[in-house]
């Protein structure tokens, strides 16, 4: 592939894997406290953040690199005691996804830019149903707006 070996794509797909292993962990945080009645919502954006995170680590390697492993813990960016926070907590992971998502549309052509801007829509519409409402542009409003609320590793 004419990519193979772009430091940028890689660097983009490496951002889109750490994006993808916070989701997978804050996923599990918004399992534990979200309502019985969204738990099977909960329960299908973890298995798709689980399903990207292992394409990305394939991708990593096609592409030369050694993935990034996941933090062992991280910082969640605001306490999640209840349904509610639970719901804010899972918009603002896809936000952040699909603000890394955009980033990796800009680096890659073909097929992969097809694969990362079916990940933006779906973390676009999976935001909307967590929250209740959309954005104009997935990806990009949010991250000029304000500073990333997300999950993040601990250190």
């Amino acid at each position: 592939m004419a990519d193979k070996g772009d430091k940028q794509l890689l660097s983009a797909v490496q951002a889109a894997l750490a994006a993808e292993h916070a989701a997978v962990y804050g996923y599990g945080v918004v399992g534990g406290r979200i309502s019985e009645s969204r738990r099977s919502e909960a329960r299908t954006a973890y298995d798709s953040h689980r399903a990207r995170r292992d394409d990305l680590r394939r991708t990593v390697r096609d592409l030369d690199g050694e993935p990034e492993p996941s933090a062992g813990a991280y910082a969640l960016p605001f306490p999640v005691p209840d349904s509610a926070a639970a719901a804010r907590l899972a918009a603002d992971i896809e936000d952040r996804v699909a603000g890394v998502y955009s980033d990796l549309v800009r680096a890659c052509e073909g097929a992969r830019r097809r694969g990362a801007a079916d990940a933006l829509r779906e973390a676009a519409v999976r935001a909307v149903r967590w929250r209740g409402g959309s954005v104009a542009f997935p990806g990009l409003a949010e991250r000029s707006a304000a500073p990333q609320a997300s999950v993040t590793p601990q250190a």
